[in-house]
């Protein structure tokens, strides 16, 4: 099995900065796990590394897409395993970085969505329920259905929460049920999986710091550019954490200061529910921030002697 390694954790912990290091250290180049990174024209608000941070290091899946593009779980895979391939034929290590845990799970465990059928009718019908009686009703529809997959899945999580009401529709299964049988299959890669972290505090503090530096970088003004270019606050990439919150200070639906506070709250809510799933997840190293005294040099030469024992490297 040819090597992987992946690089996740919550928001604001610090992956890039470890993941530039590593992939110079191991010959690496990076693909993107992020659901918001691969459009273009938003920089500030997905916190998208800069190019003069890349450090030489080959990045991709990042502003590869326009916001009006789909971009979901099944052109994730398609992609990355396009990019594996093609990492592996210049002798190099794919390394997989971003916290997208769903699409990191898909990816390395070869998850089977083929069977979906990837027409918008279903997901249109369900998005005008959530308009008209809002995402609890839509969520209750969920549990009606497939209780399990209820219980994981956050109500505001409307995208995942339509996506399995549309698998068990098209194919008279829980999807809750099929992600179990997949979960049980073996990766087709030889991989490490890093799950990075700090103590709650720590994080919550990084992620106000921030929030902060996004508007004073101008996420105000990179998200009334995007609105001015006919992209409407109902796309998918629109209503991600960041440029949901600024939209409805644009629109005059609430002041910037409650925007902010509204967008740090998601974010620390968000960053919660990605460490519970990665606690979940089988296989991985969880590489606490403070039992290396918080010495990024001590944590990557400890995620280079892993990869030495797992024969990535």
């Amino acid at each position: 099995m040819k090597p992987l390694v992946i690089i996740t954790g919550p928001t604001a912990v610090g992956k890039t900065d470890i993941s530039i290091d590593i992939a110079g250290k191991i010959n690496g180049e990076i693909i993107s796990a992020d659901s918001v990174q691969v459009f273009k024209y938003m920089d500030i608000g997905s916190a998208k590394i800069k190019s003069e941070e890349m450090q030489g290091i080959k990045h991709m899946l990042i502003d590869e897409l326009y916001p009006d593009e789909d971009f979901n779980i099944y052109e994730f895979k398609k992609r990355s395993e396009a990019y594996i391939n093609q990492i592996y034929e210049d002798g190099k290590i794919p390394i997989i970085v971003g916290g997208t845990a769903f699409y990191i799970q898909a990816l390395i465990y070869d998850v089977d969505f083929s069977e979906e059928d990837k027409s918008n009718s279903i997901r249109d019908k369900y998005n005008a329920l959530a308009d008209k009686h809002g995402v609890e009703y839509v969520h209750n529809l969920l549990r009606e259905v497939d209780p399990e997959s209820a219980d994981k899945i956050h109500p505001n999580n409307l995208k995942r929460v339509i996506r399995a009401l549309e698998y068990y529709e098209i194919n008279g299964e829980k999807i809750s049920l099929h992600n179990e049988v997949q979960s049980k299959k073996e990766s087709p890669y030889n991989f490490v999986y890093f799950v990075l972290n700090r103590s709650r505090d720590d994080i919550y503090k990084r992620i106000d710091m921030r929030v902060d530096e996004m508007i004073k970088e101008g996420l105000v003004d990179e998200v009334k550019k995007l609105l001015d270019m006919g992209y409407s606050r109902d796309l998918n990439s629109m209503g991600s954490i960041g440029y949901k919150e600024i939209v409805s200070y644009l629109y005059n639906e609430t002041n910037l200061g409650e925007a902010i506070d509204e967008i740090k709250k998601n974010t620390r809510h968000f960053a919660k529910r990605q460490l519970t799933w990665f606690r979940r997840e089988r296989d991985v190293e969880i590489v606490d921030y403070e039992q290396f005294n918080n010495d990024k040099q001590k944590i990557e030469d400890y995620m280079i002697d892993i990869m030495r024992k797992k024969s990535i490297i």
